[in-house]
């Protein structure tokens, strides 16, 4: 009897756990309609009194907090860009996230305005690190146009 106690007390926490761990996953992941800023707001400050640069990999956002990097796929091509969140979009807007510009390049999707994306939070070592190599990239040249 102890051990059928001990054993569905050890499933119930393992089971615990793992819900635990996919309730976390869901809060950090959002699917939704992404588009990106207008030029208009170029050298404007964002809500962290940053000035805004549409050449930075950056974002507006009205659920995640301010600093939080994040990963954004386009889901209709599978391009990924990583952005960091130093901006708020107008409070009545339902979209999941506004891009910088380069963003919405990298992504695919400037021409059409917007794009069904996943955004998934991310370390902030690990979006750091991709948001280095990525304006490291713009700089090297592709091995067909050498």
């Amino acid at each position: 009897m102890r051990r059928l106690l001990l054993i569905t007390i050890l499933f119930f926490a393992v089971n615990e756990s793992k819900a635990q761990s996919i309730s976390q996953e869901v809060k950090n992941l959002r699917k939704g309609i992404a588009s990106f800023y207008h030029h208009k707001f170029e050298g404007r400050k964002t809500a962290t009194g940053e000035i805004f640069d549409n050449d930075k990999y950056t974002a507006a956002s009205n659920t995640l907090k301010l600093g939080t990097f994040v990963r954004v796929t386009n889901l209709n091509n599978g391009k990924v860009v990583y952005v960091r969140i130093n901006d708020r979009m107008a409070p009545n807007n339902k979209r999941v996230i506004d891009l910088a510009t380069v963003a919405a390049d990298k992504l695919g999707f400037r021409s059409a305005g917007t794009a069904s994306v996943k955004v998934e939070v991310v370390p902030s070592s690990e979006g750091k690190l991709a948001i280095l190599a990525q304006r490291n990239a713009e700089f090297i040249a592709p091995a067909n146009e050498l």
